[in-house]
């Protein structure tokens, strides 16, 4: 493992910050569009992610509980954008190889909430562990998730470098 040389904090932050609202926002117009095609409204999409507190009452909810959904969403995005960001911080190579890594990252970002969060939470409905929903899946978070979160932490290792 490599440490990486003093880098701004404030830097830092801000480019997990912005890495974390840029997947967010592909995530969720993501499924916004997926699920519009399958006559689902906007306002279905975000009460389905505030189900995972609220479980089917957030279907009564209306827009308390998508508001709800939409700020845990961004708040999943962000944790996982620092999570990424310290361990960018720590393994040299993630820095090196940052498309590939931010590419995986994605993947496992989508095992660990379909496959952990969803069924620990009060949601209740599954991800069925298909090859269509997998690949789906993997494909939609790489692309949209950990490949934004690796790029903007990436604008980093051309910054100067201070102790602040």
């Amino acid at each position: 493992m490599t440490r990486e040389p003093l880098i701004d904090r404030r830097a830092f932050w801000l480019a997990v910050l912005a890495g974390g609202l840029i997947a967010g926002v592909l995530d969720i117009l993501y499924a916004i569009t997926f699920w519009h095609f399958n006559g689902r409204s906007p306002l279905w999409v975000l009460q389905s992610v505030a189900m995972g507190w609220f479980g089917r009452g957030s279907s009564t909810m209306g827009w308390t509980s998508g508001a709800i959904g939409l700020a845990s969403h961004f708040g999943i995005t962000i944790v996982a954008a620092a999570l990424y960001g310290l361990a960018w911080r720590r393994v040299g190579w993630m820095r090196t190889h940052w498309i590939a890594c931010g590419l995986l990252f994605g993947v496992l970002v989508y095992l660990f909430m379909n496959y952990v969060v969803i069924p620990l939470s009060a949601a209740p409905f599954r991800t069925p562990l298909t090859l269509s929903t997998l690949s789906q899946g993997f494909v939609s978070h790489a692309l949209l998730v950990g490949l934004p979160i690796a790029a903007c932490l990436r604008r980093l290792r051309d910054r100067p470098l201070s102790a602040s």
